[in-house]
């Protein structure tokens, strides 16, 4: 029976098959209503942008609003331009994004030195199975949300210095467009959520030096002279007519209050004990919990002990083709680990970063399971595809009844049936955020551009007078 299903599932055909599955399930379903207070917002600042035209200036309600720069925008407003202002084009870009980071990490396998490629068995293929199938990616891809957004051009930008960091000196043309990649996507992930975008990418490379008991090379220095401008312009693309429009209102509310205040006090209501991204990043990797801490185990044990008498020649000649990569992703997902755990705000989509270097980790480990036994490798490529199965059923069955009781897009739109699509509208004693999308133009507002709300029964009067 093994040996049967063993055969089916290794082949060509079994790869095209799960990879058009996950594809498939990353885009299906993302019309349901948006939730929470964060996709209606960052939805309705994108729909605000495209009606004026302005690429450049975010705003929310008419007010501006610099909490975030603007590739998320960018995407909702490209979006919009094909589909139409709705919830798929609203989250469409991070699904793309999602995508990107299973071909990123797809590309991170593919630069392994020792990779077997007998038949379609590649460690690559095996990274981006599971991938494809981690809870953490498949939730933040399927939401108008910050977090894949700067996940992606950070995964492409590892990637991109894996593949100079393996490629020999011999391939100088290879090596030095690896290196513009690197230098580019790290302008992108600054162009994704900020400053991050360029602190990670060098503290991850310096980090797995100093793991690797190596210096730079001096192609790797000397491209920070020619690196570093491909990677300020592309941030420039949209932060310098940004400053030009907006001033020192930009600066004092995007890096001083959203930069330095956010990660350095709780302004923002997001405490957490120092320890929190310490077990939600293994939640992240569910189904493959397990795997993940087993792989920390074992290559934890064999970067400190090496390969023990009792393991064969075939495992210790694997251990040191794998090991570059294991250091390069233990350092890749170390750094925003420590990094957000010191963090005075703290919500679980931060660490979505390191997640696919723990992909790296769990990945290789199952590879190996995988490569030494029929029955892990059938097993482990079924939970993956069931993984996507239950998912799949989920979107379909269980998360559109959830996300209408959460937002009041059915609410407004019952109202607008009514006659009453010109209303103004305000919350009773608290305000809803989901309303700046299903009630755009029609809020009361604050001075300052926040939402109003009644606090009782004798606030209502006034209220009408004033609509």
């Amino acid at each position: 029976m093994i040996k049967v299903l063993f055969d089916r599932l290794n082949t060509r055909a079994f790869w095209i098959a799960f990879f058009a599955l996950a594809i498939f399930v990353y885009f299906f379903g993302l019309t349901i209503p948006l939730i929470g207070p964060d996709e209606p917002r960052y939805s309705q600042v994108a729909r605000e942008m495209f009606g004026r035209g302005d690429w450049v200036t975010t705003t929310l309600g008419g007010f501006n609003w610099f909490e975030k720069p603007t590739l998320l925008y960018w995407l909702q407003i490209s979006s919009y331009n094909l589909f139409g202002v709705n919830e798929f084009a609203a989250r469409f870009g991070s699904a793309l994004f999602g995508i990107g980071t299973i071909a990123s990490v797809w590309i991170v396998g593919s630069a392994y030195a020792g990779k077997r490629s007998e038949g379609y068995e590649s460690l690559a293929n095996w990274i981006a199975l599971v991938a494809a199938s981690t809870l953490g990616l498949i939730v933040f891809a399927r939401g108008a949300s910050f977090d894949i957004i700067l996940t992606f051009p950070m995964t492409a930008a590892m990637a991109a210095f894996f593949v100079f960091d393996r490629t020999g000196s011999e391939e100088s043309r290879r090596r030095n467009l690896a290196l513009a990649a690197f230098y580019f996507f790290m302008g992108v992930a600054v162009l994704a959520k900020g400053l991050v975008g360029f602190v990670f990418p060098f503290a991850i490379v310096g980090f797995y030096h100093v793991l690797s008991w190596k210096l730079p090379s001096k192609t790797l220095l000397i491209s920070l002279l020619w690196g570093m401008p491909i990677a300020i312009a592309t941030a420039a693309l949209w932060y310098l007519p940004m400053y030009l429009t907006n001033g020192w209102e930009f600066i004092d509310q995007f890096f001083i209050q959203h930069h330095f205040q956010r990660y350095t006090s709780n302004k923002y209501q997001h405490p957490q004990p120092f320890h929190f991204f310490f077990w939600v990043l293994p939640l992240m990797t569910i189904p493959w919990i397990p795997f993940f801490f087993a792989a920390i185990w074992k290559f934890g044990r064999q970067l400190s002990f090496g390969i023990s008498a009792k393991e064969n020649e075939t495992a210790a000649s694997d251990w040191t083709e794998l090991r570059p990569m294991i250091l390069f992703a233990l350092a890749w997902m170390l750094v925003p680990l420590v990094f957000f755990s010191f963090s005075g705000s703290k919500l679980p989509g931060y660490i979505l970063p390191a997640v696919p270097a723990a992909i790296v980790l769990t990945a290789a480990f199952a590879w190996q399971k995988a490569s030494a036994s029929k029955a892990w490798n059938v097993g482990l490529k079924l939970l993956a595809a069931a993984t996507l199965i239950v998912i799949l059923s989920i979107v379909q069955f269980v998360l559109p009844d959830f996300a209408d009781s959460d937002s009041v897009e059915r609410l407004i739109r019952e109202a607008d049936e009514k006659g009453f699509s010109h209303s103004k509208v305000i919350g009773f004693t608290a305000v809803s955020h989901n309303a700046e999308f299903y009630a755009a133009g029609r809020l009361f507002r604050n001075p300052d551009g926040t939402q109003s709300k009644l606090n009782g029964p004798a606030d209502v009067p006034t209220r009408i007078a004033e609509s």
